[in-house]
């Protein structure tokens, strides 16, 4: 049975582009009879804004979204409710020798690695990589997980068709705790969708690039089989640039309160996701209900100007 999920993070109000993603996620899901959990990714408990998790909610109600939950939770699964786990899974990859301290900064670290290309991550150098764990630290030092030489971990993309990144090369030793005590969402998501038995991630194409660190902590530490993958296309304003939390007019709740209906909003994001011939105004299930198969669009959809 197909299980997806929708993992928002609470630090803004609901946009178009998490709507979007929603509905897909729960367009495939219930058009194969299969179950959707929602997830609310609060990890980063810096950033989480209060009242968002919500108002997020609630407006995903408001669309006519309804999630399924494991019998042994009451409510969307918490990531800040699950510390434990990534500490378990962190202990696990210890013991194997694939982590390893480092008490760099970032502005040590972009010094020292060469200047990435636009849009590019900057390669972490290894500085620390091979340093005396009991040295004393410059400051609290975040944990990194050790790339092998010239690793590459290729997936298909049931989307955007053939990946494949060399992570020593395009990565390097990616953070998986940070000094403050933070989990990564790279360890996060990796242990979440393996042990809430996800089958299939659908998320934006923007996340493409971390489904190969994904799958190599998933191998790592023992969870599999990984999911399959849907990278949908993004949704852009009018002049081309991808939607932002900050962005008021872009919100679910901004929409509602100039008048538009929760069916506009479901019928022009079925039709923008290649689910609809039109965009004519209808429920999630009655979606599902004209649906025959599932095909996503591969382009950006520009968001509407009238609704």
């Amino acid at each position: 049975m197909i299980r997806t999920r929708f993992a928002p993070s609470p630090t803004g109000d609901l946009h178009v582009g998490g709507a979007w993603t929603a509905l897909a996620a729960y367009a495939l899901a219930r058009h194969h009879g299969g179950e959707i959990v929602l997830r609310i990714e609060d990890i980063d408990t810096p950033r989480v804004v209060k009242g968002s998790r919500e108002r997020i909610e609630a407006d995903l109600a408001w669309l006519g979204l309804r999630f399924d939950e494991r019998s042994d939770t009451i409510g969307p699964s918490l990531q800040s409710h699950r510390s434990e786990r990534y500490e378990r899974a962190l202990e696990h990859l210890a013991k194997r020798g694939d982590t390893y301290l480092c008490d760099c900064s970032r502005a040590e670290i972009a010094r020292a690695a060469s200047a990435p290309h636009e849009g590019e991550e900057t390669v972490y150098p290894g500085t620390c990589r091979n340093a005396d764990p009991a040295r004393p630290m410059k400051r609290a030092p975040s944990v990194r997980l050790r790339i092998a030489q010239d690793l590459a971990i290729a997936f298909t993309d049931l989307v955007q068709g053939e990946f494949r990144q060399n992570l020593s090369d395009d990565v390097g030793d990616f953070v998986l705790k940070r000094g403050d005590g933070v989990y990564s969402y790279q360890l996060a998501v990796a242990v979440d969708d393996a042990e809430m038995g996800i089958t299939d991630v659908v998320r934006g194409s923007d996340l493409v690039a971390s489904t190969p660190r994904q799958l190599l902590l998933m191998s790592l530490l023992d969870l599999t089989p990984p999911p399959r993958y849907w990278h949908v296309p993004l949704v852009i304003s009018a002049s081309g640039d991808r939607l932002a939390k900050r962005v008021r007019e872009a919100t679910v709740t901004s929409l509602r309160d100039k008048g538009v209906s929760p069916e506009a909003i479901v019928g022009h994001l079925a039709a923008g996701l290649g689910l609809s011939k039109d965009a004519s105004p209808r429920t999630p299930d009655e979606l599902i209900a004209s649906l025959t198969t599932i095909s996503f669009a591969r382009e950006s959809w520009t968001l509407p100007l009238n609704w």
